[in-house]
């Protein structure tokens, strides 16, 4: 038989090639229509003509054989017909290119071999891209769209073939100039991207965009970015940003200038955008992301203007904001901790065994009370109205608890007035002349609980716990030191630093102090990699006895030491090298924290794996480092969604197979994961291991039920934790558990969330992260702290309390009702047309409750958000071109 001429063979077996087409030809034309057998007989002929010696010829054929293929690759739902009869000549019109002189005519029939390589050439060939490169520079879209998109694919391995080889790039070049201007053109944003990221030249972006397509050109760079790896991620985000800077659509630009952490692209977008509106929506974000800024003179010109922005960023206007809230839904009356029980629902026994007035239970009380009542002002227990004799009955709760409980009491006082600096340090003030160390403790924290992300020019909180931090009582240090921690998270104030550093320098200080020093370093100076402080930090851990760094305290000093570097990533490298020469019994706990803190929010994978693989360990018993491993898991994994559902189900592998030690910090990991946001799956099996026979699994668990139900007043957990609290009610230990939990879903009656991360997913707050962080690293040791005397670390979870609403204010920044569709979100990168942004909406006027994965937007055309994303406080301005049906 002859060589089949699919392949090419050499110009002498042409002619055997023609018979062996002919015999085929007999067999095909019975079962074609009349006009493709026309169409085929055609398509041969050109095919001999194009073997013509006439030149003239030639072109003819080239011409006609052009015109039908073009005519037909419009559509492409099959392999269009004369692609399909040219097929058995692909080999013999190549052999025949082989021969010709270089003309013209050569790069015309090169151009048609390009196209018919779509179909026909074999595997990694790239045929097509030769071909193209060597024929006429016309216009390819006019070959049609699938024929670009191989092209496209082409070049990527061809790009990655001469860079390896480094050979010129530059006729490549030329060509995705042209196949970018391609897909712009159409609506294929994505693929331009792709295309561009394969040849890492996404600067050519910008020449292409307009204002038809920058808005989906960004969207698919921003999403695309969680997945690369570094140093590329932040580059993309770059082109994005810039984009959006040329189109003027700056409050995007604000977001992914704080995504990237870029404080000066955050002052270019204030120095750029000359409205005094849009500037204030700015001063929002910002205030939501809870970072420190201070506006100069380039960025707001007006002095007046500049007070008011200073204001808002400051977050001043937090809390009438949330009162606005409550008083709309109708949720100002107080709860007490009975309320919230609801002990009535449930049968004799667990009621019975509570109305004991035990220390511990009146404790988990105030714990309860101060979380339901957060920022609302008022309470059963702490607040009760001046006419009944106030002193004393607010005194009376107070002396409910015994010694380091009053601590919390006092401080949860600071936790009802959240946010509302004025009436709460008026409320305060009572407890600073108290002869009681414990109290005055409390009064402390709690001053700097209701400074909590407010900022204030005259800085009370700094004046008033300023003079403690030195003082003999270690309780009354404790309580000045947390309380600076928390009123100046993220502030990086450098006052603050002398002081702290000058405490853990102290050879006097206990070790609880120098834990919460330590901690409190790293919340002001959160992420901000700061040398001297971890200097100060490690000497303190290098200077420990064996017998101390046994203490479960001891844990924090790590972890302030990582809060330096929260989601700095690289930047971390130095400072892990010198924790390998800390004392072994810390040294691997102190790597884990660090490495997990680094990349906390990133969602490395390779992180992932790397802390999967200490996991993975059977340990001996002392071993404590496993625990900030699997929460760092959980640290990482948080950044996106198919990372989070990856993550939850290597801890379900982690909890089938993990130690003791592995198990206890798995319901944690999970509590982080889906903070705020109780998904089903995850909610099941931390209800199973809340009957787990190891009580500080069961302990995790049920600290765990709370942290997913927080602020969601989610009705499932509720009757779990009643449930449970019956299950356990002569375990005093576990039903402390429990009754924090039921305080924690019940979070400001359920206008509060601890979800640190906001504006539709995108934006992580630094300092309500580390606050959580903090938080669950002193749970991975239940017993000795949260248990212990130490049950006020509870209160760091005040640093991610936000409210989860959707406030809309008018130009003078007063409430201003509209209605709004609220729904679930959905992924729209990368689609065609308009998609819906979210689905199973439900009308309502502001202000609205924002669920995870919920999102907002405007039902009516009156106004214009001068937000893209409806979140927090958003201004409103009216639509000029709205006219009244």
């Amino acid at each position: 038989m002859a060589p089949d001429p699919n392949r090419a063979g050499t110009s002498a077996s042409t002619s055997a090639a023609k018979d062996d087409a002919v015999s085929k030809k007999k067999v095909e034309n019975e079962d074609l229509s009349d006009e493709d057998l026309a169409l085929k007989q055609q398509l041969d002929l050109y095919v001999e003509r194009v073997q013509d010696a006439d030149a003239g010829l030639q072109k003819v054929a080239l011409e006609s054989m052009r015109q039908e293929i073009r005519t037909s690759t419009s559509s492409m739902t099959s392999v269009p017909k004369p692609l399909k009869f040219l097929r058995p000549h692909y080999g013999t019109l190549k052999t025949y290119y082989e021969t010709m002189a270089e003309s013209d005519l050569k790069k015309y029939l090169a151009d048609i071999l390009s196209v018919l390589a779509l179909t026909m050439s074999a595997e990694g060939e790239r045929e097509s891209l030769k071909y193209r490169l060597l024929g006429s520079e016309g216009d390819i879209g006019s070959w049609g769209h699938e024929y670009v998109r191989n092209l496209a694919g082409e070049i990527a391995q061809e790009y990655a073939k001469r860079q390896s080889e480094e050979t010129p790039i530059d006729d490549l070049m030329e060509l995705v100039q042209q196949i970018v201007a391609f897909h712009m053109k159409h609506n294929a944003e994505p693929e331009a991207v792709d295309l561009l990221m394969e040849v890492e030249d996404l600067g050519m972006l910008s020449a292409h965009v307009d204002k038809t397509n920058f808005k989906r050109t960004c969207l698919y760079l921003t999403s695309s970015a969680r997945y690369l790896p570094g140093p590329d991620d932040m580059l993309v985000l770059d082109i994005a940003y810039s984009i959006y800077k040329q189109f003027e659509e700056y409050p995007n630009a604000l977001q992914i200038a704080l995504f990237m952490d870029n404080m000066q692209h955050v002052r270019e977008v204030f120095t750029s955008c000359n409205d005094v509106l849009r500037k204030k929506q700015f001063c929002y974000m910002l205030a939501r992301h809870g970072i420190t800024f201070e506006l100069d003179e380039e960025m707001a010109a007006d002095d007046e203007d500049r007070e008011m922005f200073q204001d808002i960023i400051n977050n001043s206007k937090l809390s009438e904001g949330y009162l606005t809230l409550a008083r709309d839904i109708e949720v100002t009356e107080p709860k007490s901790p009975e309320d919230i029980y609801k002990a009535h629902l449930l049968d004799g026994r667990a009621s019975a065994g509570a109305s004991v007035d035990s220390a511990r239970q009146n404790l988990a009380a105030t714990f309860v009370n101060a979380f339901v009542n957060a920022g609302f002002g008022q309470d059963k227990l702490m607040t009760v109205p001046s006419d009944s004799s106030s002193s004393a009955s607010s005194g009376n709760w107070l002396f409910k608890n015994k010694e380091h409980g009053k601590t919390s009491a006092a401080a949860s006082l600071g936790m009802i007035l959240l946010w509302d600096v004025d009436s709460g340090l008026a409320q305060l003030d009572k407890y600073f002349h108290s002869n009681d160390n414990h109290v005055i403790a409390g009064a402390l924290l709690g001053v700097g609980i209701v400074n909590c992300s407010i900022k204030n020019d005259c800085d009370p909180a700094m004046a008033l716990l300023g003079d403690y931090t030195d003082k003999e009582d270690t309780s009354i240090r404790i309580g000045a030191i947390m309380g600076l921690g928390i009123a100046y998270a993220g502030s990086q104030n450098e006052q603050l630093r002398e002081k702290l550093t000058g405490v853990l320098n102290d050879s006097k200080a206990s070790l609880d102090v120098l834990a919460f020093t330590a901690i409190s370093l790293g919340l002001i100076f959160v992420g901000s990699c700061n040398e001297e402080i971890a200097q100060a930090i490690i000497y303190t851990l290098m200077d420990r006895s064996e017998s101390e760094l046994g203490e479960p305290l001891t844990r924090l000093l790590p972890l302030g030491l990582g809060l330096l570097y929260l989601g700095k990533q690289d930047s971390v490298e130095a400072t892990a090298e010198v924790s390998k020469t800390f004392n072994e019994k810390i040294r691997k706990y102190c790597d884990m924290t660090l490495l997990s803190c680094a990349y906390a929010g990133t969602g490395n994978v390779l992180k992932v794996q790397n802390l999967l693989g200490h996991c993975s360990q059977h340990l001996d018993k002392g071993e404590t480092h496993q625990g900030p491993a699997v929460l760092g898991i959980a640290m990482v994994a948080m950044a996106e969604e198919l990372g989070l559902e990856m993550a939850i189900r290597s801890l379900e592998h982690l909890l089938q197979y993990g130690e003791q030690n592995i198990r206890r910090a798995v319901p944690l990991a999970l509590g982080l994961l889906c903070i705020s946001n109780p998904k089903v799956n995850v909610m099941d099996t931390l209800s199973r291991l809340s009957h787990d026979t190891d009580s500080e699994v069961a302990m995790a668990a049920v600290i765990s039920l709370g942290l997913i139900g927080a602020g969601t007043n989610n009705a499932r957990i509720a009757g779990m934790l009643r449930n449970l609290s019956s299950y356990y009610y002569k375990d005093t230990s576990l039903l402390f558990c429990v009754r924090i939990a039921q305080g924690l879903v019940h979070l400001g009656k359920g206008l509060l969330t601890l979800n640190p991360y906001h504006s539709d997913r995108f934006l992580l707050s630094p300092t309500a992260l580390a606050g959580l962080i903090t938080m669950l690293h002193a749970c991975l040791d239940m017993k000795a702290i949260v248990l212990g005397k130490y049950h006020y670390v509870l209160y760091f979870l005040v640093l991610a309390m936000q409210p989860r609403m959707l406030l809309t204010v008018d130009e003078n920044l007063k409430p201003l009702s509209v209605p709004v569709r609220v729904g679930q979100a959905v992924d729209v990168v990368g689609q065609a047309g308009r998609p819906k942004t979210i689905t199973g909406f439900q009308t309502h006027s502001t202000p609205v409750l924002l669920a995870a994965g919920d999102r907002a937007e405007l039902a009516t055309e009156k106004y214009l958000p001068l937000s893209p994303i409806l979140e927090g406080f958003v201004i409103l301005k009216e639509n000029p071109d709205y006219r009244e049906e």
